[in-house]
């Protein structure tokens, strides 16, 4: 049996590894992949020889260009947020990970997928939902839901006894549960299970505190080319550098920090806390483009799907036939969506201070205060209102009747 393992290098998944190989006599092929989430993945090819894995059986994969191109941006074209917070940056590293799963397992010939996720989270229901749309015969082994290793000293007890080497590093463990890829960093676990309790100083990585945040603003300038950022300070970059330098820029302004509880998809409210940075800076610049160049019943239309389509990143739907369609109406919507955006960092805060765009649809001759001359007729108005009061005042006379007035 040939099993493709979703493979970090840690001792979980060198314990799933073991385990694998233990419980079913399968020749695990590994797969780690680097989403940006600023660990060496390397050494994951050294603990998987040491494990007994074949060389030829290792897959270490860059996908952070891949990553930003083809699942945040388009994500962020609809200014896709969930539960009115969280930007969902987990939740849309997944899929990505489910489809190269499956192509690897294809390559290979392999039986099954595996991977590490427990089976209280989301991440069980991303990945395997990813991987069934893809290819809906593949087999699925998930060993948090079928073997008893349920405690920390049962994980490290399994470890001694069957030679999985356990890096000892210096310095205390983190409390934190933690998560990171080159959208975000999530914390879960420890102290924040207390949703009363404030995330301690120390637990953030990317940002520095707002307060300890530079006294000067920092100002930005943003191109984009149908929705997409190309450019920032009119030097052209790909995906993933943008979203790089936003998230060192942005870290350094304090900007990104969050603190929610959330409806995981399995039943359960989960708290979390997470660093966006560079999302934050293009959720509020991608409203702003947008603002100039799409037209206004398009602009609601598209903030009224977005939630059904945020729901269904965060549930795993992200291969499913409803999100496509929804992003082919997603991305006819930003044809037009190009310029630039200015915006200003400062201690915590973005502030958008200027958009531009040659498809922009706003008309200053229409919008000033002054002398119009003759672009719009005021006049008009007040058909306009008298039609939209019609059924208000029909309804209000048909209430006074009934009332007895």
């Amino acid at each position: 049996m040939k099993v493709v393992l979703a493979y970090s290098g840690g001792l979980d998944t060198s314990i799933i590894l073991r385990w694998l190989q233990e419980t079913y006599g399968a020749e695990v092929i590994t797969f780690t992949a680097d989403l940006g989430q600023g660990e060496e993945v390397e050494p994951a090819r050294a603990k998987a020889l040491q494990m007994g894995v074949p060389a030829e059986a290792i897959h270490i994969e860059d996908l952070r260009e891949e990553f930003v191109a083809d699942f945040v941006f388009p994500m962020f074209r609809a200014n896709t947020i969930y539960e009115g917070e969280y930007l969902l940056g987990t939740s849309i590293a997944r899929p990505l990970i489910a489809k190269r799963l499956v192509e690897i397992a294809d390559a290979h010939g392999a039986d099954a997928i595996s991977h590490g996720a427990t089976g209280k989270g989301n991440d069980q229901v991303r990945f395997e939902l990813g991987a069934y749309a893809l290819s809906p015969n593949i087999k699925v082994i998930a060993p948090w839901r079928e073997w008893d290793l349920g405690s920390r000293q049962s994980l490290m007890a399994y470890a001694e006894a069957h030679d999985i080497p356990i890096e000892m590093k210096r310095g205390t463990k983190s409390p934190f549960s933690m998560d990171a890829n080159l959208l975000h960093i999530s914390y879960e676990g420890g102290p924040l299970e207390d949703p009363f309790t404030e995330p301690p100083s120390e637990m953030w990585r990317w940002t520095v505190s707002p307060e300890q945040a530079p006294n000067e603003a920092t100002y930005l300038d943003l191109t984009y080319e149908k929705g997409d950022i190309v450019a920032i300070d009119g030097v052209a970059m790909t995906p993933a550098q943008v979203l790089t330098e936003l998230n060192r820029i942005g870290g350094a302004n304090g900007v990104g920090r969050l603190d929610i509880v959330e409806n995981r998809f399995v039943g359960m409210k989960s708290r979390g806390a997470y660093e966006t940075p560079g999302g934050t800076i293009m959720l509020r610049a991608h409203r702003a483009i947008e603002s100039i160049t799409l037209d206004r019943e398009v602009a609601h239309l598209k903030d009224s799907l977005m939630p059904n389509y945020a729901k269904l990143i965060y549930n795993g739907f992200w291969w499913s036939p409803e999100r496509e369609m929804l992003q082919v109406a997603i991305d006819h919507s930003q044809q037009f969506v190009n310029g630039d955006v200015r915006v200003k960092l400062f201690k915590g805060s973005v502030e958008v201070v200027g958009r531009r765009s040659e498809d922009s649809l706003f008309d200053e001759k229409i919008a000033t205060f002054e002398d119009d001359e003759g672009a719009y007729n005021q006049a008009d108005a007040e058909g306009f209102i008298k039609l939209n009061a019609l059924r208000l005042r029909n309804l209000a006379r048909k209430r006074s009747m009934s009332d007895g007035g």
